[in-house]
């Protein structure tokens, strides 16, 4: 039910199946077939990989601890997928909650993945709406410009450049162009 960087049948992790459920969402709601039967497995690997402490791992054969990007990754899955409520999406919410930004930790330390993380946490909290959108826009919106350089861009470990279209694109979510982002 899951994909993978290869096409191996057996072989899926979470952080490529986010983005081909994505993919799938997109095109469906662009009028194209997508088949239920592809969806439905997609969203049990993703529920298979999640952690009973609500966060997710990064795949089902390796028994790894939950951590924020994948987690939030794992999320947006799920409201890709179509499920938005239930005891899967409310652990995944709780577990997300813990690292709001701002809160008791320099965030560059706390994860790597920092941008990647964040792009799919402001998505899911986005989706969630209410007292977790409420609270955490305002907050990684000035966690992010805190970490503006003088020159405009954001550093990231891999460049300067991922980390600028990363934190534009993280800063633009309430704007909603995208239809996919659109509740």
């Amino acid at each position: 039910g899951g994909w993978r960087y290869h096409p191996i049948k057996n072989d899926a992790d979470v952080s490529v199946t986010v983005c081909q459920i994505m993919a799938l969402r997109a095109a469906r709601n662009s009028g194209m077939h997508v088949p239920k039967e592809t969806v439905d497995a997609c969203l049990k690997y993703v529920q298979n990989c999640q952690n009973t402490d609500g966060g997710f791992k990064y795949q089902l054969i390796q028994g790894s601890e939950s951590l924020f990007p994948r987690s939030a990754a794992g999320l947006v899955a799920l409201y890709s997928g179509g499920v938005y409520e239930g005891k899967n999406v409310e652990k995944s919410l709780e577990y997300l909650r813990r690292y709001l930004p701002g809160t008791n930790r320099n965030a560059r330390l706390y994860e790597q993945h920092y941008f990647y993380g964040h792009y799919y946490a402001v998505q899911a909290m986005w989706l969630a709406g209410g007292k977790d959108w409420l609270q955490w826009y305002p907050a990684i919106q000035q966690e992010l410009l805190q970490f503006q350089q003088v020159n405009g861009s954001w550093e990231d470990q891999f460049s300067p450049e991922y980390g600028t279209a990363m934190a534009c694109i993280i800063l633009q979510m309430p704007n909603c162009y995208l239809p996919i982002f659109q509740r």
